[in-house]
């Protein structure tokens, strides 16, 4: 006996409602966001320039087609290329990504909503260009900014209780609904259409975390959210010129997403959209590592002096515990052969030796040069993760959102010391000691691609906060294009 199911369309699911309602209208009155997201803005270009020093990123950042130059298209950030805002997306969303070194935000699910600035910035400066083109107004750097502050939002309170790791699926479908939400709202979507536009989003086929995991890890992760947030203009595009959406994208028995991606468990919240993610999202400042590595990496350089002091060297170690939290061995704790820089930025007992050994770690660090050193596989084998429940319960906790992690080193003599980092410098509870350095990260990343007096235009015009907010879009990119 057949049972006929309903054609009667639905009304939109209240999930996808929401965030096209938020994106829409909601009115960001937080001071402390903005300021955040200065530095966020700074920060996340920063890390882009830097990756432009690595060709295996640089040779993905090009037009589809050799040569090709959009007139008013969107220019990608210390390169001389113009684009259309899909591949300048992808570009500066690529860049951004390639050396693990931008924000991140670490809850049921992990991520770094500042990817989002691909699909923003491209969308953003494109507008610009043609809306000056056209003899009207430019967008200004503030509408940029309070689109970065909706997609961290968007993206940080759908990660807070929901895990897509955990069936399976990568990071990036958030990069790509956030993007989506944001980049519909510079458009000018009507909510009709920025609903069909996320719908689209939520249908579209998203990435498995193969490329993240043994024994696949490889250097997709480093580009998987510039292909989210260039699909997101894609698609934002797509529904701007009336394509179709589909209501019950998420909720649709046996077809929605839901069902079929989910394990039919439907989305859950702890907090209602508005500026909480921005304001405690946590920044790299020191060391280019996966952030459940962060504080681990600043106890290994910690203990690196105290060997010194006693002079030692990681050659007289001969055991070392790593008491950590759930997360952090589910996703970077390794044993065998490394074989790509990707899977070294993604191993903590490769992020502990590196600074133990030489007192740094660096993005060059995870390059096959010092990897070959054989000093590191000897002391990664010495190695073991444990799980200190405190610490998993801790990393949860609203009000705390630590990522812990301890070292005890047991010596040949049998000296032990330890160290313990609770909150990484880029915590929201070191803000007053981590800002300054992260202005430091970003004059060095300016230094590697631009002369003095560039330098200190582009620093002049980021870090002063009215000069920033009023500032046209294309402006401001000028500043940084080739």
């Amino acid at each position: 006996m057949s049972s006929q199911i309903s054609n009667e369309r639905p009304a939109p699911d209240k999930v996808i409602a929401d965030i096209a309602d938020y994106a829409l209208s909601y009115e960001i009155d937080s001071e402390l966001a903005y300021a955040t997201a200065r530095y966020c803005l700074m920060d996340t270009l920063g890390c882009g320039l830097e990756a432009l020093d690595y060709p295996a990123c640089t040779k993905l950042l090009k037009p589809v087609v050799a040569g090709t130059v959009v007139p008013h298209g969107a220019k990608v950030p210390g390169t001389a290329f113009q684009l259309d805002p899909v591949q300048a997306a992808f570009s500066i969303g690529a860049m951004i990504r390639w050396l693990d070194f931008n924000d991140t935000w670490l809850a049921a699910e992990w991520g770094h909503p500042s990817d989002n600035l691909g699909g923003i910035l491209a969308t953003a400066d494109w507008l610009s260009r043609t809306a000056v083109a056209e003899g009207r107004p430019p967008l200004a750097m503030k509408q940029v900014l309070t689109a970065m502050i909706k997609a961290h939002e968007i993206q940080g309170c759908i990660a807070l209780e929901n895990s897509f790791n955990k069936v399976g699926l990568d990071h990036v479908v958030l990069v790509k609904v956030a993007s989506t939400a944001v980049v519909s709202q510079l458009l000018g979507l009507t909510r009709e259409q920025t609903i069909a536009a996320l719908s689209l989003a939520w249908v579209d086929g998203q990435s498995l975390r193969t490329y993240r995991h043994a024994p696949n890890t490889g250097s997709r992760k480093s580009w998987a959210a510039g292909d989210a947030t260039s699909r997101a203009v894609r698609l934002a595009l797509m529904a701007k010129a009336g394509e179709m959406g589909y209501p019950s994208a998420l909720t649709a028995k046996t077809w929605g997403f839901y069902d079929v991606s989910f394990k039919g468990q439907e989305f859950r919240f702890q907090r209602s959209y508005g500026s909480y993610v921005m304001e405690n999202v946590l920044f790299k400042v020191s060391y280019p590592a996966e952030f459940h590595a962060q504080t681990a990496v600043e106890a290994a350089m910690a203990l690196h002096k105290r060997l010194e002091e006693l002079g030692k060297s990681a050659e007289d170690i001969r055991a070392i515990t790593i008491r950590t939290h759930e997360a952090c061995l589910r996703i970077i704790d390794k044993k065998g052969p490394l074989a790509n820089p990707a899977d070294r930025d993604h191993c903590v007992q490769y992020m502990i030796a590196i600074p133990l050994i030489f007192g740094r770690l660096t993005a060059a660090d995870y390059e096959d040069e010092i990897a070959a050193d054989p000093r590191v596989d000897v002391l990664r084998a010495k190695m073991k993760c444990v799980e200190e429940p405190a610490f998993t319960a801790d990393y949860h906790d609203p009000e705390k959102r630590s990522i812990a992690n301890s070292l005890r080193l047991e010596l040949a003599d049998r000296t032990v010391v330890e160290e313990t980092v609770e909150y990484p410098i880029g915590h929201r509870r070191r803000r007053d000691e981590g800002l300054p350095l992260l202005v430091e990260k970003f004059k060095t990343n300016l230094r590697r691609r631009y002369a003095e007096d560039r330098q200190g235009r582009i620093l002049d015009a980021s870090l002063d906060r009215e000069r920033l907010e009023a500032m046209p879009v294309n402006e401001y990119v000028d500043l940084y294009a080739l």
